[in-house]
């Protein structure tokens, strides 16, 4: 017996098993995944890859709680549920969604950047927008510039600056 050869099997399978460490680091993982499926929409909530439609029920009802202490036990309830499930498919789909929001952020704000530029460049703006959109409509450019303009000296509201934004995103959209 005291050899060293010989191995209680137990102790290899202990060997083998995460650590109570890791095995909570998992956890805290997956109790926020959780945290970020309930912040969702219904539509991009149901975009997801979920097959278990206890875990869709418990994230819809979590998102109607307005009780701290009741939320809290129902985000304990959606952790539990999510131990019995593959998370690395909705953990890919996540990383997707919040990619392409981010992708969208960047397009919004470079088009708000475009517009500024355009309208700051007077009528040499009208070439931005063309260098930038080549299917743009000069004379219509032309128009918002002027009408940016008269409003901005007579204190109107930038009706036109909202006009030319929307016509750059219709021509960006055109663009995809």
């Amino acid at each position: 017996m005291g050899n060293g050869h010989d191995i209680d099997p137990q102790d290899e399978l202990d060997a083998r098993a995460p650590s109570k460490s890791a095995r909570k680091r998992e956890m805290h993982a997956l109790q926020r995944l959780g945290e970020s499926l309930v912040a969702l929409s219904d539509k991009q909530l149901r975009s997801l890859p979920i097959e278990d439609e206890r875990l869709l029920v418990a994230l819809e009802e979590c998102q109607r709680i307005r009780s701290n202490s009741a939320r809290k036990r129902h985000m304990q309830l959606i952790g539990k549920l999510m131990r019995d499930i593959d998370a690395a498919p909705i953990e890919k789909a996540m990383n997707e969604l919040h990619q392409s929001h981010s992708d969208e952020t960047l397009a919004f704000q470079s088009l708000e950047t475009l517009r500024a530029d355009i309208l700051a460049a007077g009528q040499g703006g009208v070439e931005l927008a063309v260098q930038r959109f080549p299917a743009a409509d000069r004379q219509h450019v032309r128009q918002l510039v002027l009408q940016h303009q008269r409003e901005t000296t007579a204190n109107k509201p930038p009706a036109a600056s909202r006009k030319l934004f929307r016509y750059l995103r219709e021509l960006q959209a055109g663009q995809s």
